[in-house]
């Protein structure tokens, strides 16, 4: 029998601690739970062979990883939409309704933006963390964001009835 790997145990605590949290950022940044369980497992995937350099403090790295195959997915699927002139009724109302006006909101966002604002106001990331995990300055940081903020300022979220 071989000895037990500590670096496979701390990679498996890791994962069985952050899953949820892991799980709900994906799910912001890409509005599916599907597509959210997916890129969670490309970013834990592509995190294990750096795992003893990142043991210490792995979200940044994870996080960063979840950003980019985000973004790249959203490249490489955005040209296979399909348009049509008619959209679907989609009432909001009931208990999660306003999850579902949050999902609405982050979707009408650029990638990098919804990265941002999923990064800084979910998150609770500081800008500099931020700027970290995304790879960009602290400048876009703050552009990103304040363009974010108000493009869904400027589109008001749907009235939800009791």
């Amino acid at each position: 029998m071989s000895a037990p790997d500590p670096t496979r145990d701390g990679f498996e605590q890791y994962v069985a601690a952050r899953m949820p949290a892991l799980l709900r950022t994906a799910y912001l940044m890409t509005g599916s739970h599907q597509d959210a369980e997916d890129l969670v497992q490309v970013a834990l995937v592509k995190a294990v062979p750096h795992w003893k350099k990142i043991a210490d403090h792995p979200d940044p790295y994870v996080r960063r990883i979840l950003v980019r195959e985000s973004i790249s997915r959203w490249r490489s699927r955005r040209w296979r939409e399909v348009p049509t002139d008619r959209l679907p009724e989609t009432p909001v109302e009931g208990p999660g309704a306003d999850r579902v006006e949050l999902q609405r909101a982050l979707a009408r966002l650029a990638p990098r933006q919804r990265a941002v604002i999923v990064l800084r106001y979910y998150e609770d990331l500081s800008e500099q963390q931020t700027a970290e995990a995304l790879g960009i300055s602290v400048g876009t940081v703050k552009s990103q964001a304040r363009d974010a903020l108000a493009r869904l300022r400027a589109e008001p979220l749907a009235t939800v009835s009791p």
